[in-house]
């Protein structure tokens, strides 16, 4: 019989593991049941929170910055270098783990930090940057990204427009002649699991906005602000897939910096070396916190059982609570999946105890698949 070899490519279980915990928790329950079993540990990202420590796990050099914050006070932010290739996350500086608890700013929240990041990058002779946009706290068209990289937004009276999406509202003049040369040489990729445009009903304000503290008529104020804002630096754009991730910082990427659109797990996979190591593997684990509707539109685990079953290499996810049937599972390439609860029905039990119920999790998979 061939050597196993199991390779383990999942993101974090959010709010209870990272995806490099949850690769050390896998390995350790399948070396329980198989003492002898070769595992591949490659934690993968989306393009969201965790794609830096992604990075960092695969070889990557960790760097960090000071930036500004999304409400405008100074944070420290992590992004990736490894030759002239960086990976840059916008949440490490503007995303919603930087604000207070219960504090939200929808409509000031500012993406300067992000712009200062990506400068960090250039910086460090970054030739390629990977931008992975997620987890943002702000929803201001990337305009805070583009003044850190030296736009003018001008109101009326030829002053700054203010932080933040509701300021857009006043924007009369985009100035872009002072923005950085450097970034018309690089490959700038936009790394997303969402393909939002950047307005409207399926935009970045009407779909993401709640969750960074919108009410009702601050959705509407940003979206006619966005609207607004894209009427100045160009339509089309604003229309594209990816326009609206992270509060419409794609649309900013996308219609003044160049970048181009790729699925998050798509482009983390190839940054990543998923490839090579998949061609040694007999058994692929992935997963993520929760697998569910969303899973399937382009999160990570449906990219690594993609890339597994058209490699014809099987795959099985292991996961905090699980809301799809069978038959999805199959149609993403998933054989089968492990949740945590069916271990430990209680949701606040589950998550406090991730750890040794992913283990138990992973011993069942080594007596299912490996013997």
């Amino acid at each position: 019989m061939e050597t196993a070899h199991v390779l383990v490519a999942a993101d974090k279980f959010k709010g209870s593991l990272t995806a490099v915990q949850v690769a050390e928790r896998v390995t350790a329950g399948l070396r329980r049941v198989v003492p002898g079993v070769r595992v591949t540990a490659l934690p993968v990202a989306d393009g969201g929170d965790g794609t830096v420590a992604a990075a960092v796990a695969a070889g990557f050099e960790r760097r960090e910055t000071r930036v500004t914050g999304p409400l405008g006070t100074p944070v420290t932010a992590a992004y990736a270098v490894r030759g002239d290739t960086a990976v840059v996350e916008m949440a490490e500086a503007s995303g919603l783990q930087h604000l207070p608890a219960g504090e939200f700013a929808p409509l000031t929240a500012t993406t300067h930090g992000s712009g200062e990041l990506l400068r960090a990058a250039l910086d460090a002779g970054a030739r390629t940057i990977v931008f992975g946009v997620g987890g943002s706290a702000t929803t201001d068209g990337g305009a805070g990204m583009l003044t850190a990289l030296g736009a003018r937004l001008l109101d009326a009276d030829g002053e700054p427009v203010g932080p933040g999406g509701g300021g857009l509202a006043a924007l009369a003049e985009a100035d872009l002649s002072g923005l950085d040369p450097r970034i018309a040489d690089i490959d700038l990729i936009l790394a997303s699991d969402v393909d939002n445009p950047l307005t409207g009903p399926k935009g970045a304000p009407e779909v993401y906005g709640r969750q960074k503290g919108a009410t009702e008529d601050d959705i509407a104020v940003l979206d006619a602000a966005l609207a607004h804002y894209a009427s100045v630096l160009g339509p089309e754009q604003a229309r594209l897939p990816g326009a609206g991730a992270a509060g419409g910082i794609g649309y900013g990427a996308l219609v003044a910096l160049d970048a181009r659109f790729r699925p998050g797990i798509d482009v983390m996979l190839d940054v990543l070396g998923f490839a090579p190591a998949l061609a040694r593997a007999t058994l692929v684990v992935t997963g993520e916190g929760s697998l569910d509707e969303q899973t399937l539109h382009g999160k990570a685990p449906a990219g690594v059982a993609a890339a597994a079953r058209a490699a014809g290499v099987e795959a099985v996810a292991v996961c905090g609570r699980l809301a799809l049937p069978p038959k999805a599972l199959d149609g993403a390439g998933i054989r089968r999946a492990y949740a945590l609860t069916e271990l430990e029905p209680d949701p606040a039990l589950c998550m406090a105890q991730a750890g040794p119920l992913l283990e138990r999790a992973a011993e069942s998979i080594a007596r299912d698949f490996l013997l």
